[in-house]
């Protein structure tokens, strides 16, 4: 796929920087699978464009990413709910594999999917407005793409478990003081910010950037990929629920779901 062809990012070049933009403002950059397929499909593709030796990740408008697009969900069950899952996996992956630094500038909010992308990333940056939200168990959900995985191992388990079973939202201060992200800026002077370190990282050397990741990665994340199949079980599961229909019914009727 051609990067003028992706109808849902937008993808621009400059100084060996590539700007990503998550293009759905008016879905709030919910990750459609469109959406998630051609983030795996750039990600992929840029591996071999020695042009580039950074990439920064935002979303356009008010939000990073919304997560999920629960609109897409409303007739998903077990089976086709993880090939959904293992399609996002893929996209995650594609960041993690690509040896070359790829910053989040997270702005507005994060939510769900969207905290799982921006923790993918090597970097990341938020505006002081930001705020994350693990979002998933207030439609019946346990955290995917990534998030369980993550998260306890950057905060603690304990700490982790109280984000993902309350669905409560955290403010950028509170995320840079658990070590969620790496700094904060004026909202403003986000892309900015994150566009300066970009252009730093371009400066360095390439192939040793790109082994330092790939060496982080694997010391760290050796496990990852048990972990995402068990998600794909386990939410499988989830999507059989009666709660997981009470919750999305729930949240497009803007109410309060009442689980079992």
């Amino acid at each position: 796929m051609l990067h003028d062809d992706y109808e849902n990012i937008d993808v621009k070049f400059e100084n060996k920087v590539c700007v990503v933009t998550l293009n759905r403002p008016e879905k709030r950059n919910a990750l459609g699978q469109e959406m998630r397929e051609e983030l795996r499909s750039f990600f992929t593709s840029i591996k071999d464009n020695d042009e580039v030796k950074v990439i920064l990740l935002t979303g356009e408008g008010k939000a990073f990413s919304a997560g999920g697009d629960l609109s897409a969900l409303k007739t998903v069950d077990a089976v086709s709910g993880r090939r959904r899952l293992q399609a996002g996996h893929d996209m995650i992956h594609s960041i993690l594999d690509l040896e070359k630094p790829v910053i989040a500038a997270v702005n507005g909010v994060a939510a769900g999917a969207g905290v799982s992308l921006a923790l993918a990333c090597d970097v990341i940056i938020a505006g002081h407005s930001t705020s994350f939200i693990q979002s998933f168990i207030k439609v019946g959900l346990i955290p995917d793409l990534g998030s369980i995985y993550f998260l306890p191992r950057l905060i603690g388990r304990h700490r982790a478990m109280e984000l993902m079973l309350t669905g409560g939202k955290i403010s950028a201060d509170q995320a840079q003081q658990m070590g969620v992200i790496n700094r904060i800026v004026p909202d403003d002077s986000l892309l900015d910010e994150a566009y300066s370190l970009a252009a730093t990282l371009a400066e360095g050397p390439a192939i040793a950037m790109g082994l330092t990741k790939r060496v982080t990665n694997k010391s760290i994340l050796a496990d990852i990929n048990e972990t995402l199949e068990l998600e794909g079980f386990a939410q499988g599961m989830c999507f059989e629920t009666e709660d997981f229909k009470e919750g999305v019914n729930a949240f497009f009727e803007k109410r309060k779901p009442q689980f079992k």
